[in-house]
């Protein structure tokens, strides 16, 4: 063999070693990117188990808050009513019984709504239960007057005051004469009651079919929402609101509202007296009574003694006072309303001469004004006495009780015989408040007025 041979062996040789050297390094680089691989994918795993357990420690503190939320929620739960004293009316047995109706028509009202929450949401856990009825009360003081349920304009007052004082959370609210008002803070109290959380059920009861329109409006087409609504009906629904109420609970209250609006039977504001014959009126005989002299003017101005003075007469017990039909007919004496220089009605009424506290038990009597005053009732099932015998000063605090209530006419007011009052009796001559400030009766205009007579109006 020579020299050459194993020169070439030599070189096969060492370019074989070459290549298991490179082999080497290649698996050596291939160990150390698996290595390093390796590294991160357990680096990558710690950090998957870390957010994990840091996941699941959050998930608790999220269920334990939500468990928190959840039981908030249910500690203050409730169902508001909301209604609409012009669609909503309480029929005539509650309306007419005054305070005490009050009370019965909230307990009536109170009982139905939680036989609603019984039957319907039994998973709400004794909510409270929250009515709001919105009235325009001097509106609808008229509109019962007018429709024959009463004659007595503070009946109504007394009603509110019966149901307003019987539960806490049961209200009835005076809107005032401005339109649309009850409608719009119902609009408003939907609003802000729909999405709230503790409020598990929204009773809505609107005047008419386009105020439900209004109220609901884009909220006809939120399923979610839907289940949280009922419908009242006093008032039958309109076609389209049939069509609607399909998608929602409906509930009636036969029971306690009307289902028909009340029509007016009498159209003035004393309907009641004027539309029946009027017999002349003529006062029961009485001893003499010497009064002190009176001036020329008084005497051409003044067809009768003023209140102030016959309130500070002395009179008997057994002496008694009271309007009668006359058997006999007398002279007819012209009818005058007394006016000062400004053309405003003038009533002469001194409060200031009259003992409060005699007044205030003669308001407890309950007597009928019509009938002590006016000398008939026009109204065959009055609620109020009749049989009592009025004295002389009992007869001069009844007319000051009667002109406790406005009349709808005002100063402009032309019948002489109208016993409401034309100013307030309250009111200084040109003092534009009385003691009672802004929850006085009368409108603004009546107060401050003139009480000096200058001329007369005859009827």
């Amino acid at each position: 063999m020579t020299a050459t041979t194993y020169l070439d062996r030599y070189r096969n040789l060492v370019l074989t070693e070459q290549k298991k050297n490179l082999l080497i390094e290649e698996l050596l680089q291939r160990v150390a990117q698996l290595e390093d691989a390796f590294e991160q994918e357990k680096l990558d795993h710690e950090r998957e188990k870390r957010f994990n357990r840091d996941i699941q420690v959050h998930e608790m503190e999220l269920m334990g808050q939500v468990s928190r939320f959840q039981l908030s929620m249910n500690r203050q739960p409730y169902i508001i009513v909301l209604l609409d004293g012009s669609g909503f009316i309480f029929k005539d047995e509650y309306l007419q019984k005054g305070t005490q109706g009050g009370k019965l028509a909230a307990q009536k009202l109170h009982d139905e709504i939680e036989a609603f929450n019984t039957d319907q949401l039994p998973s709400a856990k004794g909510p409270k239960l929250l009515t709001r009825m919105y009235i325009n009360v001097k509106a609808l003081s008229e509109t019962c007057i007018r429709g024959g349920i009463t004659t007595d304009p503070s009946l109504l007052q007394d009603f509110i005051r019966g149901f307003n004082s019987c539960y806490p959370s049961i209200d009835i609210v005076d809107t005032g004469a401005e339109a649309d008002s009850a409608h719009n803070k119902i609009a408003e109290a939907f609003k802000l009651n729909l999405y709230n959380c503790h409020c598990h059920q929204i009773l809505l009861g609107c005047a008419d079919e386009n105020s439900f329109f209004q109220v609901l409006g884009d909220h006809l087409d939120d399923k979610d929402l839907m289940g949280r609504v009922t419908l009242l009906e006093a008032l039958p629904f309109g076609e389209n609101l049939n069509a609607v109420s399909l998608s929602f609970r409906t509930l009636q209250w036969p029971e306690i509202f009307r289902d028909s609006k009340i029509f007016p039977i009498w159209s003035p504001w004393k309907a009641a007296v004027a539309t029946q014959p009027r017999s002349q009126l003529t006062p029961s005989p009485k001893p003499e009574t010497k009064l002190p002299p009176r001036s020329a003017n008084q005497a051409s101005t003044t067809p009768s003694v003023s209140l102030s003075l016959a309130s500070t007469r002395p009179s008997s017990p057994e002496e008694k006072f009271q309007v009668v039909r006359s058997k006999a007919a007398a002279p007819a004496q012209p009818k005058v309303v007394e006016r000062n220089k400004y053309g405003q009605r003038v009533d002469r009424l001194d409060m200031k001469r009259i003992n409060q506290q005699d007044m205030n038990r003669l308001k407890k009597l309950k007597l009928c004004n019509y009938y002590h005053l006016q000398g008939e009732c026009p109204m065959d099932d009055c609620q109020h006495d009749h049989s009592h015998k009025l004295t002389r000063s009992e007869h001069v605090m009844l007319t000051a009780i009667a002109r406790m209530i406005p009349c709808r006419y005002g100063l402009e007011c032309n019948d002489p015989e109208c016993t409401f009052g034309h100013r307030c009796p309250y009111s200084e001559p040109g003092q534009r408040e009385c003691h009672w400030g802004s929850s006085c009766r009368f409108e603004p205009a009546s107060h401050g007025i003139d009480t000096t007579v200058v001329k007369v109006t005859k009827i």
